[in-house]
């Protein structure tokens, strides 16, 4: 996957919005304003294309015994992010996009009730 797959792919869920917050390369997607995926895009000019994802805590502990592009999220609460290097030999795009929507979908569950009922109201 390419950077522009990935921003696709992310921006086409549901309430998702993408910035800029922390600085001007470090791509953020947010659903109904909480963070589910960071890219920096400074490392994917340099040939490293890796995204932080949120992920279930055991979830991510397996994943990063599993795969060898998949380690403790970089920068990020450790036991709830993982970074996960895109385009490496054991990390395919069927997973990264299992991975994003798991992200997306822990965001989501994780809203109040009213962000939730807003989530729910917006076209897709």
């Amino acid at each position: 996957m390419n950077i522009e797959q990935v921003r696709d792919f992310c921006i086409a869920k549901k309430g998702v919005t993408d910035h800029f917050p922390f600085d001007n390369v470090t791509l953020v997607f947010k659903v109904m304003d909480k963070m589910f995926a960071l890219v920096g895009l400074d490392s994917w000019e340099k040939g490293e294309q890796k995204i932080n994802l949120k992920c279930n805590p055991e979830k991510a502990e397996e994943l990063r015994g599993e795969y060898e592009g998949i380690i403790a999220g970089w920068h990020m609460n450790k036991k709830h992010w993982n970074t996960v290097t895109i385009n490496s030999a054991d990390v395919s795009d069927a997973l990264v996009r299992e991975l994003i929507n798991h992200s997306y979908n822990l965001v989501v569950n994780g809203l109040t009730k009213k962000a939730k009922v807003e989530l729910e109201k917006l076209e897709e």
